[in-house]
């Protein structure tokens, strides 16, 4: 986006951040915000990382300090979003399909945010839809998305072994982990559509939130009683 893109993972919710790790997530946001402008305006394979690492002041072994691949200045997953995950996962007070729905709800919060502190609503939602468009155009970015996937099916299914006294490697445990995953594709699906520049970001909220639950109640439906452990 030609404009800071969002940072959906960083913020410091504690009020603790130190200034060390104030200044490498301030660096982090730069180079990504940085590549994502270049690669919506030359296309991602035309943009080398070196150019990114000029264009921010640094060098490129700097670019893959913070960033193991190219990708992942893109699409990134940081240890914070996991552990959000297993921690609400491990909730006894929450189903699993509540806890997925509480993290996914916090990523809408954040977009949504950022979408209502830009000067120019209709702009601003061409620019999300542009970068959802790169992604889904782009076969390593896919291939990256997947992979990324994948992990946070395993991040999960460990989760929900962990809460039911199941073995990590438990088949019951992945398929509810991939079902559960599959929210993220709901969410995704529902903002491509309801991100048309006309809407307000509260009607984009209430819009994804409807798609996302109405796919959550199924799914809650299909686990019912899978927290009753083995056996």
């Amino acid at each position: 986006m030609s404009s800071p893109t969002v940072d959906w993972w960083t913020s410091d919710e504690s009020g603790t951040e130190g200034l060390r790790e104030r200044k490498k997530r301030l660096t982090r946001q730069r180079l990504t915000d940085t590549a994502t402008a270049m690669f919506l305006e030359r296309g991602f394979d035309a943009v080398r990382v070196a150019e990114i690492a000029a264009a921010c002041g640094v060098s490129e072994k700097t670019v893959f300090n913070y960033f193991p691949s190219k990708e992942a200045l893109v699409l990134d997953l940081p240890e914070a979003t996991m552990a959000a995950l297993r921690t609400r996962l491990a909730r006894a007070d929450r189903t699993p399909a509540e806890a997925v729905l509480d993290t996914l709800a916090g990523e809408l919060d954040a977009l949504l945010s950022w979408l209502a502190a830009q000067p120019d609503l209709a702009e601003a939602s061409a620019r999300v839809r542009d970068f959802t468009a790169m992604i889904l155009s782009t076969p390593s970015l896919r291939a990256h998305h997947r992979d990324m996937t994948e992990h946070l099916v395993t991040v999960a299914s460990e989760a929900l072994a962990a809460r039911t006294g199941r073995a990590d490697d438990d088949p019951l445990c992945q398929i509810a982990a991939t079902a559960l995953l599959g929210l993220w594709r709901v969410q995704f699906s529902a903002l491509r559509r309801s991100l048309d520049g006309k809407r307000t970001p509260e009607q984009v909220r209430h819009a994804v939130t409807a798609d996302v639950r109405s796919a959550a109640r199924l799914i809650d439906g299909g686990l019912a009683g899978f927290g009753t452990g083995p056996g």
